[in-house]
C-alpha cells in the first residue's frame, strides 16, 4: 500500500508548523483532561466530574445528561446510546451497545393490521418506539468504563442541579425547538413539560426541567430499575399504549446493554479507525475507507492525499466510495441476533476491490442496488479525554429531533423514533421483529496508531455519521489541524425516491441528491454537476445536513509526553474545555 503510505512525523508533531486549511479559530490543548461538546454548559458538567477525579467514561456520562437538559431537541433519556472507550493501561478500545430493542409483540403482520403500509413505522407513530436505551447505557458506562472513584449518583448530580436551577437555551437548541413546537404539542397530552409557557424557547430563555430532574434522581438513587421498574416506566407504557402501541412493562424491565468488540479497519497500512459493529452503521466508514483504498490502489484515482483538497476529483471520489458503502450497508446491517451479518466479507480486500472496480472517474453512479441513505441530523456527540491517557467516544440520540415528540406524563423528557429505522419488508435482514434492534444511525469513532490512541472523534447527524467520519478522518491525515478539519466544508449524501423493483425484490436508486455548504466553490460544484450528481447548496442552519463533529488528538512528544489537541464543529453551539 506504498501509494497511499502516511507521513506520521508530522501529524504527531505537536508544534504547528503551518496550517493547511485556514480555521476559523485556534484548536484547544490540555495537558490534563478535555472535553470537545456541542453545548458549553454540558462541557462544564463534564469538567465537574473530571475534577473531582472521575474518569473519561465517569465525564461522558454527566456531559451525557447535561445535554438533555441543554439540547433536549437532540437527545436525552428517552433515546439510546454507544460509547467506544479506549483504556489506556491495556492499551484496548472497549465498545458499548446502548440502543433499545422492539417490544416483543411488534410484528410486521401487527403493523399492516394496524394500518402502517410502506417501508417504514412512520416517525410519529408511537409503535416506533424502541426501548430507551440510554439509562442503561449511563449506568453501564460508569459502572464498567468509569474510574470506581464516583458513584452514578455523582456523575448525575451535575446534570440535576442544571434541569432543577435551569438553563438559557442557546441558539442552534432554540432554532430546532421552534421548528418542533406542533409535533410537541399534538404528540402527547404533556407537551408542556417541554414548553415555556405554551411556547417554544427563544434564545437566551431559561428552561427549567423539574420533571426530569426527578426521573434522574430516581435513576441516581435506584440505578437502572429507577427507569426501567417503577413510576418511570409505568408512565411510558400507559402513554404509549394509550396511542396503539403494543410495548409492555416487561419489555422495559428486560432491557440490558450489550458489550461488544469493536470493528476495525487499517487504512494506510497504519491508522487503524474503530467503530461500533452492527446494529450500528459504522462499517459505512470502514467500507468507503477500503473503497477509497482499492480506487487507489487499482489506479482509478491518485492518492486521495496529494490531490487537491475539496476539489471536484476529490469530491467525486468520495461521494461515490460513499454511494457504494451505504449500499451495502443499508441492506445488510440489521441486529446480529437475528441474522448473520457478513462483516468479515465484506471489509475483506477482494470484495472491496470488486466494489473499487465499479467506480467511474468521470461520471456519477446512480444505478447502484441494496439502498442508500436518508438523512437526519438531530444526534448528540462528544468526546472526552482525561490526565491518565483514556478516551470515550460518545453519542447519544432520539432519532430525529425530540424523536416522536411524546412525553411520558411528569417524566419531562420524549420517546424516540428508533424503530422507523426497520424496513417493513418480509425477507429483509432488516425487517422488524419483536425482541430485535433496529438499523442505527448513531456511532461514534476512534483511530489509533499501532496500540496508541490517536483521535477519539465523531460527526453527529443521522446517515451523515459515517460521510463525516470519512471526511473529517482524511482531512486530519492531510495534516489539518483538529479544529482546521472540523472547519472545512463538507458535503452530504442523501437520498433521492428508493424503489423496489418486483422482478428481484432490490432497492435501486433513482435520484441521490448531494448537499454542498456554501463555502464550496460554484465552479468545483459545477464540474460535479457535468459528471452526473445532483447538487443542492446549503447555508446557515441548514448547514446542519452536514452534521456537526467534535475531535480530540493526542498529540505525544519525543519524550513520550502527551497532551490533548481539541476541536469543536461551529456548525453547533459548543466548544473545546480544557481541565486545569
Amino acid at each position: 500500500m506504498s501509494a497511499i503510505k502516511i507521513n506520521w512525523t508530522k501529524i504527531n508533531q505537536p508544534r504547528l508548523v503551518f496550517q493547511r486549511f485556514p480555521g476559523r479559530r485556534s484548536q484547544v490543548y490540555s495537558g490534563k483532561g478535555i472535553i470537545a461538546c456541542s453545548q458549553p454548559l454540558a462541557a462544564q458538567a463534564g469538567l465537574e466530574i473530571l475534577h473531582k477525579g472521575g474518569n473519561a467514561a465517569d465525564a461522558a456520562v454527566a456531559i451525557a445528561a447535561a445535554l438533555n437538559i441543554t439540547e433536549p431537541t437532540s437527545c436525552g433519556i428517552g433515546g439510546d446510546a454507544f460509547c467506544l472507550f479506549y483504556d489506556a493501561q491495556t492499551k484496548t478500545v472497549k465498545a458499548l451497545n446502548g440502543s433499545g430493542r422492539a417490544p416483543k409483540k411488534l410484528t410486521l403482520e401487527y403493523l399492516r393490521r394496524y394500518g402502517i403500509g410502506g417501508s417504514q413505522i412512520f416517525l410519529t407513530d408511537l409503535n416506533s418506539v424502541t426501548v430507551p436505551g440510554a439509562a442503561a447505557a449511563w449506568v453501564d458506562t460508569v459502572q464498567t468504563l468509569g474510574s470506581h472513584n464516583l458513584s452514578v449518583a455523582e456523575v448525575l448530580a451535575p446534570a440535576i442541579r442544571l434541569a432543577e436551577e435551569g438553563v438559557p437555551v442557546s441558539e442552534v437548541a432554540s432554532f430546532s425547538w421552534q421548528r418542533s413546537k406542533r409535533l410537541l404539542e399534538s404528540a402527547s397530552p404533556n407537551g408542556d413539560e417541554m414548553l415555556r409557557n405554551g411556547n417554544a424557547p427563544l434564545p437566551g430563555e431559561i428552561m427549567r426541567f423539574t420533571n426530569l430532574a426527578r426521573t434522574f434522581r430516581a435513576v441516581a438513587e435506584h440505578g437502572k430499575d429507577g427507569f426501567y421498574k417503577g413510576e418511570v416506566a409505568k408512565a411510558i407504557i400507559e402513554l404509549i399504549q394509550s396511542k396503539g402501541g403494543v410495548m409492555e412493562l416487561e419489555d422495559l424491565e428486560s432491557h440490558k446493554t450489550t458489550f461488544v468488540e469493536p470493528i476495525k479497519y487499517t487504512y494506510g497500512g497504519e491508522v487503524t479507525i474503530y467503530e461500533c459493529p452492527p446494529n450500528g452503521q459504522g462499517i459505512t466508514a470502514l467500507l468507503a475507507l477500503g473503497i477509497l483504498e482499492q480506487m487507489q490502489e487499482q489506479g482509478k484515482i491518485k492518492p486521495l492525499l496529494e490531490m487537491e483538497h475539496n476539489s471536484s476529483e476529490y469530491l467525486h471520489a468520495l461521494i461515490e466510495a460513499l454511494r457504494l458503502a451505504f449500499s451495502d450497508s443499508r441492506y445488510y446491517v440489521t441486529d446480529p441476533k437475528f441474522g448473520h451479518i457478513p462483516v468479515d466479507e465484506l471489509l475483506s480486500k477482494e470484495y472491496l476491490a470488486k466494489r473499487a472496480s465499479l467506480f467511474n472517474p468521470t461520471k456519477a453512479n446512480l444505478g447502484i442496488t441494496h439502498g442508500n441513505p436518508v438523512n437526519w441530523s438531530d444526534t448528540v456527540y462528544f468526546t472526552v479525554g482525561d490526565q491518565w491517557g483514556n478516551a470515550c467516544s460518545y453519542i447519544q440520540s432520539n432519532y430525529t429531533g425530540f424523536g416522536t415528540g411524546a412525553i411520558p406524563k411528569g417524566c419531562g423528557f420524549t420517546l424516540q423514533n428508533r424503530g422507523s429505522g426497520f424496513v417493513l419488508r418480509d425477507g429483509h435482514p432488516n425487517n422488524v421483529e419483536g425482541g430485535k434492534r433496529p438499523y442505527h444511525t448513531i456511532i461514534p469513532a476512534m483511530a489509533l496508531k499501532g496500540d496508541d490512541l490517536f483521535l477519539s472523534y465523531g460527526v453527529m447527524g443521522g446517515f451523515m455519521q459515517p460521510q463525516g467520519h470519512v471526511q473529517v478522518l482524511l482531512n486530519i491525515l492531510r495534516g489539518f489541524t483538529a479544529q482546521a478539519a472540523l472547519d472545512a466544508p463538507r458535503f452530504c449524501i442523501s437520498a433521492g425516491t428508493p424503489e423496489v423493483d418486483d422482478d428481484d425484490d432490490e432497492f435501486s436508486v433513482v435520484n441521490s441528491e448531494v448537499y454542498f455548504e456554501d463555502s464550496l466553490p460554484s465552479a468545483t460544484i459545477a464540474k460535479l454537476i457535468d459528471m452526473g450528481h445532483n447538487t443542492r447548496v446549503v447555508s446557515n442552519f441548514d448547514r446542519a445536513i452536514v452534521g456537526r463533529g467534535q475531535i480530540i488528538q493526542k498529540l505525544v512528544n519525543e519524550a513520550g509526553e502527551f497532551v490533548w489537541a481539541g476541536g469543536s464543529d461551529p456548525r453547533a453551539d459548543g466548544h473545546v474545555a480544557p481541565q486545569i
